[in-house]
């Protein structure tokens, strides 16, 4: 499975963690969230784009900002 997935403003805490809601598609089309803790690169690499673009984020959307208790373990 591939998805496709932003970054949002959102932050829910999960068993004691921050974790930032993301939200994106799959390739068919299915629409999910995705709670991320930590998200890191290779440090031989140039970070310099990498820590630009993990800074951008978007307003959620509805389904988001409602982030249903039952997806939070």
């Amino acid at each position: 499975m591939k998805i496709q997935i932003e970054s949002t403003t959102r932050v829910v805490n999960v068993n004691g963690m921050d974790c930032r809601v993301w939200e994106g598609a799959t390739e068919s089309g299915i629409e999910v969230q995705a709670l991320i803790v930590r998200i890191a690169a290779p440090d031989t690499a140039d970070l310099r784009q990498f820590n630009a673009e993990l800074k951008e984020t978007k307003p959620p959307s509805a389904v988001v900002a409602a982030f249903p208790a039952r997806m939070i373990i």
